[in-house]
């Protein structure tokens, strides 16, 4: 059976960037709140100590989250910045697609539509300002809500959201043999878009 140690880091490790609030992680843990704050303590303290760990363990308003350490920000940022010359990946462009269609959405829900944890790509998303944080869910914790920004109307050519294509419109020609449909396909990418506006 693993220790509280390491459930606790699991959790932050699925909770991404949204955290998780103490009294939270008391319900799940299934420990007092003051066993939280020594377990959070003992985790932050095994993580600073290990010198082949990229991450740390923050507290803010009673939230903790994992986070990558100061000793390695300048090489997170330098991913980041190349990868904002990049495509978006598919993973990337499911997350998209639904924040696009179902928001405000937090996370855990795209997590639960998709099956598979989408706190990298949804980061990465953010970081390219197509999505971004907007208020909370009045749920337990109280998660982030996502949408979509100003940005991803220019980088797909939409004036507003009601220009997004109706799923129930396309036809059996707009899906792959895997029966995906791609949403943005016909307005291409923010290079397209902004090389015809050069060109005018």
């Amino acid at each position: 059976m693993t220790s509280k140690i390491a459930q606790l880091q699991a959790l932050l490790y699925v909770a991404g960037d949204g955290g998780i609030k103490k009294e939270q992680l008391r319900d799940l843990l299934q420990v007092p709140e003051l066993e939280i704050e020594s377990l959070a303590k003992r985790l932050q303290e095994k993580l600073a100590s290990d010198p082949d760990c990229g991450l740390q363990l923050l507290e803010i308003n009673d939230e903790y989250k994992l986070t990558t350490s100061g000793e390695v920000s300048d090489l997170v940022e330098a991913y980041f910045n190349k990868d904002l010359t990049k495509n978006i990946s598919q993973s990337a462009l499911e997350i998209l697609a639904i924040v696009a269609y179902r928001q405000p959405i937090t996370r855990i829900e795209i997590d639960e539509i998709r099956g598979v944890n989408s706190s990298g790509a949804l980061q990465t998303l953010v970081w390219r300002g197509l999505v971004k944080a907007q208020g909370v869910k009045d749920a337990p914790g109280h998660p982030k809500l996502y949408v979509t920004t100003d940005y991803f109307l220019q980088y797909f050519g939409y004036k507003s959201l009601a220009d997004l294509p109706v799923i129930e419109n396309f036809e059996d020609s707009s899906f792959d043999a895997d029966g995906q449909v791609d949403l943005f396909a016909e307005n291409g990418t923010a290079d397209e878009a902004l090389q015809k506006m050069e060109d005018l």
